[in-house]
């Protein structure tokens, strides 16, 4: 789908707050509310907006320790990949997995109420998964800059 200026204009706006209401948005954008929407709901069936979410201050929850984990498997095959990928995805701990290239095979971050949490988190989900050969810890000190929002040119 080819994006032009006014299309990129939305995404700049709805990244900042989703919850603007289409005359709203239409009016920052200069066009008429119905064609507004008609624009929106093309951006979302053609998945460039995938889903609106509500961003939650993690401390507020009690899940205010990080940490990514850096995960290499056994065998590097696309049954042992996608049996880890399947797993992974039900670990309600595990908000981002990536399969990365280099030494490690994957990278997870992972949230969780403290240190002990993990230590449950690590022994009782992560090192029964089948075929994990080495886990990787580094936990989140403070966070520097944390973005959601794309920069569109």
């Amino acid at each position: 789908m080819k994006l032009d200026k006014i299309d990129k204009k939305i995404l700049d706006i709805v990244q900042d707050d989703s919850r603007i209401t289409n005359v709203q948005l239409a009016t920052e954008v200069g066009i008429s509310p119905p064609a507004m929407l008609e624009r929106v709901k093309r951006l979302e069936s053609n998945g460039v907006i995938r889903k609106y979410v509500a961003l939650v201050n993690p401390e507020m929850i009690g899940k205010g320790t990080f940490a990514f984990v850096s995960v290499s498997l056994t065998a590097h095959q696309m049954n042992s990949i996608d049996m880890f990928t399947k797993h992974i995805k039900k670990v309600e701990e595990v908000l981002e997995c990536y399969h990365v290239a280099g030494e490690e095979d994957f990278i997870l971050k992972v949230a969780v109420e403290n240190i002990q949490q993990y230590e449950k988190f690590l022994l009782e989900k992560l090192t029964k998964i089948k075929g994990v050969s080495r886990i990787n810890t580094m936990f989140i000190l403070s966070t520097v800059k944390f973005n959601t929002k794309i920069h569109i040119d």
